[in-house]
């Protein structure tokens, strides 16, 4: 089938006997064209099939109304909501978003920001991959001048943004939970050490061992990734040590699903066996039985503050001052690491009721 030419400006303002500049302005909805002619120039343009040149138009334009995003997953509850809730700004602000994915490849992520660019991108929102350790790579970004917002996954660097979770703290909370629960051994399957994300949960267990005088054992601590693979791998080393945690909490809830699975898989349930914790949740958490015990993230705040800080960054250009913002998490209890009759809590005080308690 032959192709159709593209309908130009030209040819709608040919018909209707006005000027180029007179229909473009319409379809922009400039104030200059009345009402009535920018109506009947929609109308035309509508029935001819024009469709805006969008990438000429960038190349015009001061500002292209599109943010450029990289995630490493697309199919992911966190991610999911993270991108519902950029969209949703973004649409609210009249911007459009590109989309690209990195399937956790440091070069996808590469090529894909170099893509964006190309595209004269105003703005830049990135959660990093799992295998990106080196800022360099975002340096061209910067010597652009596109304002770049790290999210959930963040590299600090610096001359840009940054909005993540309560990663430390969310962390501290789960692993409380486990402690005032009566659990003793406490395991942790991480992610990469070399990431400020999974760094920060992994001091976030610390942090919790230390406040109750719980020891810190080395060999129930496993590091991989975030998918339900390293939860798999993780938690069949936690056996094949024969060291096997009371409860074991997890760097993600695919981690989680992952180590359930195997646990499974090896005859072992929760919490009969052992018992999970988890930071961050799934679609299908209410569905698994147990339901875990979580660490909820702010998702959709967090998509929605990693658009308006960056929105922000662009309209003030030179004039911003970066901005680093930290989001509340919450502690969700659901059917697993909760106090139970047959296993009584352990009684613990922080360090502070515990100096208050010797100064009665």
């Amino acid at each position: 089938m032959k192709k159709r030419p593209n309908t130009k400006i030209s040819d709608i303002a040919r018909r209707l006997k006005l000027s180029s500049v007179s229909v473009s302005k319409a379809l922009r909805g400039h104030p200059d064209i009345s009402a009535e002619t920018t109506a009947r120039i929609k109308k035309v343009a509508m029935e001819m099939g024009y469709v805006p040149n969008f990438m000429a138009r960038r190349l015009s334009a001061r500002h292209s109304q599109t943010i450029g995003v990289i995630v490493p997953k697309i199919a992911h509850f966190f991610f999911s909501n993270v991108i519902q809730a950029i969209y949703d700004a973004a649409f609210e602000n009249k911007y459009e978003i590109l989309l690209m994915v990195s399937q956790e490849n440091a070069e996808r992520e590469a090529l894909h920001l170099q893509t964006l660019l190309s595209m004269r991108v105003d703005g830049l929102i990135v959660s990093i991959s799992q295998e990106t350790s080196s800022p360099s790579v975002f340096r061209p970004v910067l010597d652009r001048g596109v304002p770049l917002t790290f999210m959930d996954r963040i590299l600090p660097m610096r001359g840009t943004n940054s909005v993540v979770a309560d990663d430390r703290g969310g962390s501290f909370s789960a692993v409380e939970q486990a402690i005032k629960a009566g659990y003793r051994r406490i395991g942790h399957l991480g992610g990469p050490q070399h990431m400020h994300l999974a760094k920060e949960r992994f001091m976030g267990v610390r942090d919790a061992l230390d406040r109750y005088g719980v020891a810190y054992d080395s060999s129930a601590f496993v590091f991989g990734g975030f998918g339900e693979d390293d939860g798999r791998r993780g938690f069949v080393s936690l056996v094949n040590s024969g060291n096997l945690p009371e409860c074991v909490f997890a760097v993600s809830f695919p981690v989680a699903v992952g180590a359930m699975a195997a646990a499974k898989e090896l005859g072992l349930s929760a919490p009969r066996d052992f018992d999970i914790i988890s930071f961050g949740s799934g679609q299908l958490n209410e569905f698994l039985s147990p339901s875990l015990t979580i660490v909820e993230q702010p998702s959709g705040a967090l998509g929605r503050a990693a658009f308006e800080v960056t929105l922000e960054n662009i309209k003030a250009g030179d004039a911003f001052k970066n901005r680093h913002i930290l989001l509340p998490t919450r502690l969700v209890i659901g059917e697993t690491c909760v106090v139970r009759e047959e296993r009584p809590a352990l009684e613990v005080r922080s360090a502070h009721e515990q100096t208050r308690h010797e100064h009665r």
